[in-house]
């Protein structure tokens, strides 16, 4: 009987060595976003926008859509705006969006693909936004950081 308790707590130790120890649980794309910077590099042209100044824009993603909205900080009556949104897909690294409503109608109908990493409270988006039909074709990097629930 000695025997068999013997065995048990070895087992019991060896299966306690094996569990995986707890990792932190790995950041999600959900939330609140605020971008900071948006680098549209196409052709031999890069413009840095920094959405600090003078304008501001946030993502708003759940598990299943995103929604944008950006507009200019002048108290100006005729200040720009820009929304859109629509359903998303995320695999890993690989986060698409199916643009399916914004107020520049042209975008609308469109996917887009991009490779996205977290660290911390930052979130780094990039990829291709092409729409052959009207001559875009670049290279899109955003900065955003997760804006904190109150």
């Amino acid at each position: 009987m000695r025997k068999i308790i013997y065995h048990f707590i070895l087992l019991l130790l060896i299966g306690a060595c094996n569990t995986p120890a707890n990792k932190p649980e790995p950041a999600t794309i959900q939330g609140t976003w605020k971008l900071l910077t948006g680098t549209l590099i196409e052709k031999n042209d890069t413009t840095v926008t920094d959405y600090t100044k003078g304008k501001e824009f946030i993502k708003i993603i759940n598990d299943t859509h995103f929604a944008f909205l950006e507009h200019n900080t002048s108290k100006d009556s005729a200040a720009e705006f820009s929304a859109g949104g629509g359903p998303y897909d995320l695999h890993d690294s690989t986060y698409t969006e199916h643009l399916q409503y914004c107020n520049d109608r042209q975008w609308e109908g469109h996917d887009f693909t991009f490779t996205i990493s977290i660290h911390d409270d930052t979130l780094i988006q990039t990829g291709i936004e092409k729409i052959d039909s009207l001559n875009v074709n670049r290279l899109n990097i955003e900065r955003y950081v997760r804006l904190k629930n109150k």
